[in-house]
């Protein structure tokens, strides 16, 4: 085999390795359906139960880098501590241990044979039949990951024969740092520990690597593969770069650790290996996974010093929007709804500031342009949306007890009140979406556009503030205040448009800016209706404005 066919093999293995082990793992999660961002969500009340959770979905979607990623990004809207992300992380380095046992097992004989079942799965099945399909993805990805690897251990054989490679086995057996570092940048590039390590499998299954030489590439591997979380906290907020930077040091520690024991930990693998007579592709994969098992073991009562710590080199102080809900006692449920009525209202009076921030911030947003507001615009609007989730429930069990005639109205009108303030979220939403697109695209606003929108954004402000005030007072008289700002948001906005197509004749805006500009004056526009309704229902007004 020439070199052109070496290396074409091995790229193209690593190739299909790759789409094999991504494809599988969409199958997973498509089986799984939407549970995995629930089960982070839910599951990770302390470190502990933080570990089991990114273990099990790092198993799942056979990627501790997208177990890590979606870590982070709910660390960044707020939904997770940092505590309890470091738990998290901290799983997903064993959950990641999966992949290195399946290749362990080593079928690749039956790789093609595995690829055509998840291909006839796939062309065969309804395709009403999401589970059916995600099976068929499974098999497929299985077959392709072990095809992939077949490949690249051909390309790999001739390793052994070349000099250079000989020398470098030689230099990583005397100079573990030379492997670690080997191993890291490869993953960096991969982006992919569970490749890098496949590869490591293949080579000391061949005789060409040597395991004192195995092992420091191993514990680069798992450094490499942390510049994913790095890269997916890239102008995210201050908490999510600190979970970042915990996962590049829970891993560099881990590897220092272990190398200054190098010798006992290669014995004790030579041990288990002869025990258990275990393959060379299984003994590496008992290496990875005891590796990833300890350094979780040793480090897990340090939680709190590595928390501490990544705050000491990432100072500052990171917004959170606390979403956890105290008031909703089940118990008011049946003892006395009259009460859980009460509770509701005061935690969608919460929901409903949430809303009234996220509005601040849309305003902030489009004056400055500045990256914290987005994401504060981000947390919000999440927790409208969680607490949206969490009271409807609640009240869906209220109405399932005997309520008088005025408990059935306050219910029916908490019911619409959530219902508004959810749309107001998702109008801010919508606007924080076009504010974004005027900032990539560079799309200028003249001083009148600007001014303008300006002021109806405070006057959407105002009468939405007021209509949080009507509905946890009741005043009749600033309800109808409520209704007149809404009128004037709407007159506004029909002046703001006749005002815009006059710029657009006089060319000072362009077309891109008009539509910006429309659809942000629409939005406002919707959020005054649904204040007007908030209103509505306290000075029982029939006629609701339904837009949405």
């Amino acid at each position: 085999m020439d070199i052109q066919d070496m290396i074409f093999g091995f790229i193209g293995g690593l190739g299909i390795f790759l789409f094999g082990l991504k494809y599988m793992g969409d199958g997973l999660q498509v089986a799984a359906g939407d549970r995995l961002q629930s089960i982070l969500d839910r599951f990770t009340t302390n470190p502990f139960m933080g570990v089991l959770s990114g273990l099990f979905i790092t198993a799942i979607i056979q990627s501790s880098s997208g177990t890590t990623a979606l870590t982070v990004t709910l660390v960044s809207a707020g939904f997770m501590s940092l505590r309890q992300a470091i738990g998290v992380i901290m799983g997903a380095n064993i959950g990641t241990t999966v992949t290195a046992f399946l290749i362990g097992i080593d079928i690749g004989e039956y790789a093609l044979p595995i690829i055509a079942a998840g291909t006839f799965i796939l062309f065969f099945s309804n395709n009403k039949r999401k589970r059916m399909i995600a099976i068929g993805q499974v098999l497929f990805g299985f077959g392709a990951l072990f095809f992939g690897l077949e490949l690249m251990s051909e390309g790999m054989r001739p390793l052994r024969s070349l000099e250079q490679f000989q020398q470098l086995t030689i230099t990583m057996s005397d100079n573990p740092f030379i492997g670690v570092m080997i191993g890291s940048i490869f993953t960096m590039i991969v982006q992919s520990s569970s490749a890098t390590i496949g590869i490591l499998q293949e080579l000391y299954s061949q005789g060409a690597l040597d395991l004192k030489a195995a092992l420091p590439v191993l514990f680069g591997d798992n450094i490499g593969t942390t510049i994913t979380a790095v890269l997916a906290s890239i102008g995210t907020s201050i908490s999510a770069r600190r979970a970042a930077l915990v996962h590049v040091l829970f891993n560099i520690f881990g590897t220092i650790a272990f190398l200054l024991i190098l010798g006992l930990y290669s014995h004790l693998i030579v041990y288990l290996q002869s025990i258990l007579h275990l393959a060379p592709e299984m003994t590496l994969a008992f290496a990875h996974g005891l590796f990833n098992l300890s350094n979780t073991i040793i480090q897990f009562p340090f939680i709190g010093v590595l928390a501490w710590a990544v705050t000491k080199m990432i100072p500052g102080k990171d917004s959170h929007v606390d979403t956890t809900v105290t008031l909703l006692n089940p118990l008011f449920i049946e003892l006395a709804p009259s009460i859980a009525l009460g509770q509701a209202r005061e935690e969608i009076n919460r929901m409903g500031c949430f809303a009234k921030d996220a509005i601040f911030e849309a305003l902030y947003y489009l004056n400055t342009s500045e990256k914290k507001h987005a994401m504060s615009s981000l947390q919000l609007e999440e927790a409208i949306h969680r607490l949206d989730t969490t009271i409807t429930n609640y009240l869906v069990e209220v109405s399932s007890q005997s309520l008088t005639a005025i408990e059935s109205q306050e219910h029916y009108r908490l019911l619409d009140t959530i219902r508004d303030i959810r749309l107001v979220g998702d109008h801010i939403e919508n606007i924080m979406e076009l504010l974004e697109r005027r900032k990539e695209k560079k799309i200028p606003l003249s001083k009148s556009a600007m001014k303008e929108l300006n002021d109806m954004f405070h006057l959407t402000l105002n009468t939405f503030q007021h209509a949080l005030q009507v509905h946890f007072t009741h005043n009749a008289e600033l309800a109808r205040t409520v209704v007149a700002n809404e009128r004037k948001i709407d007159k506004m906005e029909q002046d703001l448009r006749k005002g815009h197509i006059g710029r657009l004749n006089a060319r000072v805006c362009t077309g891109d800016a008009g539509v910006l500009f429309i659809d942000i004056a629409s939005h406002l526009e919707r959020i005054g209706d649904h204040s007007a309704n908030i209103a509505k229902a306290i000075i029982g007004d029939s006629v609701k404005l339904e837009y949405v």
